[in-house]
């Protein structure tokens, strides 16, 4: 029994220097120098320690006790027991092969030959060997296995045995094992791990992905040291730096070299100041190139159990694409934000209750309210009282899924008449949650101008009517004011007919003005600017003023500084001041002052005033001021319409504010008026500013002197069509001592010229004659005589010239003219001749 007990300490591993290891004690008491039931019970002990590098021993030690059996009386319970394990072996999954030094199997299992395909007749490590052949690292990894048993080595190798017919291969695990003590005898171990090796590359696989995935996540990832050095980066945080992962993780950059700010003070891994264990915020980090962003950054330091060592868990998140989106986004919210409140047409949203739910400054502005008043309360009480009915059905049919193409007028309840047109749209999809969105088109200024327009085309009709008969009517005004400046040279003061002759004058003088009023309203009124100061204008018209405004008006005139010049006719210009003066008189019936400011002005932006824009640019002002009764601020938008006037009738023709209106506009300024009733009206004259200098005044325009010597020598040839213009016209020079030469048309007027051209020293032709008009004979004689002076006369008006290309119009007389205006144009012309 000791010895029985020296075994089995062997067998469970207890060697001692003077007795077998385990295993050969195990082949010792297989072999008879002990019962057989104790060989089984040190191999079960063997099996017990080492379950699988034993299990040859066990299987060896279970068919020595068979044999043993031949020469050995086997106590009934060992029988029992050797078959017992001899069953559990036969029934393992695993292939179990056991031979001796000679090759000869001494046991296998069912198993083994299952997985070997072992055929009887050959040798079973030859029929494993065989299934491996057509792998061929397969076959010589095998080969190399079998040597190393064979020269008394353990070894095991997993070999691919590949698949028929296109199938996967199957994997097997072989291990040989050497049994100590018995040269040559080996324990073969053979198991099917197929399943095992594709759960493997499954887990491969998975765990690839894992990888791409921490390398090209959308977000970084790092761990550092103690020392802050980088012993993990991902590619993606290694882009943003501007490297690769190994120009971080080299050693030689360490965590705070990326950072913009590091903190101070703390720990190489930590992140912010203060440090500990849990670490999140924003951050700005530095890349390897010079590259800068904020980042959000969340970190774990860990450390280890011994207190030594610490790494951090971090992940990063670049905010560069955020804070262009937010940025984006801010910008997209900001411009809706300012299309909906900046938008010219008033827009309202309205939930599916029918409540307004949010409104622009210009809905707010076409119903006069503010956003508290109106939010929250019922859309149809904006609506007049008698068109509710029509929009609600119009809002049902929308919010109902119709889509009306034409738009509603309606009218808004406001504080003033106000027509719109309403466009609705659905917001959403249609039934519950389906609000609208409204748009609504002030029209109350379109269709006044609607009618304005309507009326500005019976205007326009006079205008073009005007300028039609223009010519004709001046023609006609021409000779009688002409014959009776012949008449009054004959008939005196004292004469009895000077009273008749001035009544018919001055009555022609009247009709002129009368159509030079029409002509000034359609801006056809025949203009001569120069460069004037509007300060000398209104020093020369001061006396005028005066007298026509009365006693009983105060008149101030105050003047700016550095007043700057401008181009205009002074004759119509001074027809605009007496003009608003006469008005502004008129206005103050009981008396009053009467203001006349001049000053510059300077227009910053475009300015929209009534229906006009006014350009940015400099600008002289000229101002009158009245106390009077002021306009009515119906009246304020119809005052510069022909014919319109609120004085009583026989007072007024309604012209005096539209020729102001057209000579103004004619002239590129414009005219500006702000009336309040009881407190007085201001009219502001707004005259281009001009940039050149003051015109000498011995080279202006001549104005009429009462005395001046208006004879002259010279010859003249005068050319008009109609009659009566053509004999006073002549007999008005030949009275101050020129010659006349006579033509009725362009024709005989050019054969003069081709006869006796070298002896006249002037041409004065109409513009509109049949045949051959008055800038062509003057190409003609320009051709002929280029250095002769040429005057055109013309009942059109001047921007009727300018339609004459190749013609320079240096000297214009306008019709209807007086003796005196025509003998001071001819000798003004004749003695820049000379």
């Amino acid at each position: 029994m000791d010895d029985a007990s020296s075994l089995l300490d062997s067998a469970r591993g207890r060697d001692t220097p003077d007795r077998p290891s385990g295993s050969l004690a195990v082949a010792l008491l297989c072999y008879g120098l002990a019962p057989a039931g104790l060989a089984l019970v040190a191999a079960g002990l063997l099996l017990e320690r080492e379950p699988v590098l034993w299990a040859g021993a066990l299987v060896a030690a279970a068919g020595v006790a068979l044999l043993i059996g031949r020469a050995v009386t086997v106590a009934r319970r060992s029988a029992r027991v050797g078959a017992l394990l001899g069953g559990a072996m036969e029934g393992m999954p695993a292939g179990q092969l056991l031979c001796d030094g000679t090759g000869a199997v001494v046991y296998s299992n069912a198993a083994f030959r299952d997985l070997s395909g072992w055929q009887p007749g050959e040798r079973p490590l030859d029929a494993l060997e065989r299934q491996f052949m057509a792998d061929s690292d397969s076959a010589r990894e095998f080969r190399r296995l079998r040597e190393r048993v064979r020269a008394g080595a353990a070894a095991s190798a997993e070999l691919a045995v590949p698949g028929i017919d296109g199938r996967p291969p199957e994997w097997r695990r072989v291990q040989g094992q050497p049994v100590d003590g018995f040269a040559g005898s080996a324990h073969w171990r053979i198991e099917d791990i197929t399943a095992r090796r594709e759960l493997e590359q499954v887990m491969l696989r998975e765990q690839s992905k894992l990888a791409d995935f921490m390398e090209h996540a959308p977000v970084g990832f790092f761990s550092v040291d103690q020392d802050g050095q980088f012993l993990f980066v991902n590619a993606t945080l290694a882009s943003w730096l501007g490297g690769g992962p190994g120009d971080l993780t080299d050693g030689a950059t360490r965590l705070h070299d990326i950072l913009e700010n590091p903190p101070v003070g703390a720990a190489p891994y930590d992140l912010f100041e203060g440090g500990g264990g849990e670490q999140r915020g924003e951050v700005a980090m530095r890349g390897l190139r010079g590259r800068r962003f904020q980042a959000s950054v969340a970190q774990s330091v860990v450390v280890a159990d011994d207190g030594g060592s610490v790494h951090t868990r971090s992940v990063v998140r670049d905010l560069t694409p955020e804070h262009e989106w937010q940025e984006a986004l801010r910008l997209s919210e900001q411009r809706f934000q300012r299309f909906f409140e900046d938008a010219p047409i008033g827009i309202a949203l309205v939930d599916e209750g029918g409540l307004l739910t949010e409104c622009n400054a210009a809905f707010l502005g076409l119903i006069g309210s503010e956003a508290g008043a109106v939010i929250g309360r019922p859309m149809a009480e904006l609506i007049v009282p008698a068109e509710r009915e029509a929009v609600a059905a119009r809002l049902a049919a929308v919010q109902g899924g119709s889509d009306p193409a034409a738009p509603l007028e309606v009218r808004l309840s406001g504080g003033r008449e106000l027509s719109a047109q309403l466009y609705a749209r659905r917001l959403g999809g249609v039934g519950v949650g389906a609000g609208l969105i409204l748009h609504f088109i002030d029209m109350t200024e379109r269709k006044s101008l609607e009618a304005q327009f309507a009326q500005s085309q019976k205007m326009q009709a006079v205008g073009q009517l005007a300028g039609g008969v223009a010519h004709d009517f001046n023609n006609l005004l021409t000779a009688m004011i002409g014959f009776c400046d012949l008449l009054l040279l004959r008939h005196k003061p004292g004469d009895q007919s000077f009273s008749d002759i001035m009544q018919i004058k001055q009555n022609a003088n009247r009709a002129a003005n009368l159509v030079r009023q029409l002509l000034a309203f359609s801006r056809q009124q025949t203009l001569q600017p120069r460069v004037i100061t509007v300060t000398d204008v209104l020093a020369e018209l001061a006396n005028l003023l005066r007298r026509l405004i009365g006693e009983n008006i105060e008149l101030k005139m105050i003047h700016g500084r550095d007043l700057g010049l401008v181009k205009v006719d002074q004759n119509q210009l001074e027809q605009v001041i007496i003009n608003l003066v006469v008005n502004a008189r008129d206005a103050m019936a009981g008396g009053g002052r009467l203001t006349v400011v001049t000053s510059n002005h300077t227009v910053a932006q475009p300015e929209r005033r009534g229906h006009e824009t006014i350009p940015a640019g400099a600008y002289v002002s000229v101002e009158v001021i009245d106390t009077g009764c002021g306009i009515a601020k119906e009246n304020l938008q119809r005052i510069f319409e022909p014919f319109y006037t609120t004085k009583e009738v026989g007072s007024g023709t309604g012209l005096g504010l539209s020729t102001v209106y057209g000579i103004v506009r004619q002239t590129g300024g414009f005219v500006l008026v702000d009336s309040a009733v009881g407190e007085g009206t201001t009219f502001t004259i707004l005259l281009p500013r001009h940039q050149g200098e003051l015109r000498p005044i011995d080279t202006a325009e001549p104005r009429e002197r009462r005395g001046s010597d208006l004879t002259g020598t010279g010859i003249i040839l005068l050319v008009e069509d109609e009659d009566a213009v053509r004999v006073f016209s002549a007999r008005a020079l030949r009275n101050k001592g020129y010659q006349v030469l006579e033509a009725k048309n362009g024709e005989a007027a050019l054969q003069q010229i081709e006869t006796d051209g070298a002896r006249i020293d002037l041409l004065i032709t109409d513009v509109v004659m049949p045949q051959m008009d008055g800038p062509t004979l003057a190409r003609h004689v320009r051709r002929l005589r280029p250095e002769m002076r040429v005057i055109f006369i013309s009942g059109y008006a001047e921007d009727r010239l300018g339609e004459i290309d190749g013609v320079e119009v240096s000297h214009f007389l306008p019709k209807p003219f007086s003796l005196k205006q025509l003998a001071t144009k001819v000798k003004e012309v004749i003695r820049e001749g000379k």
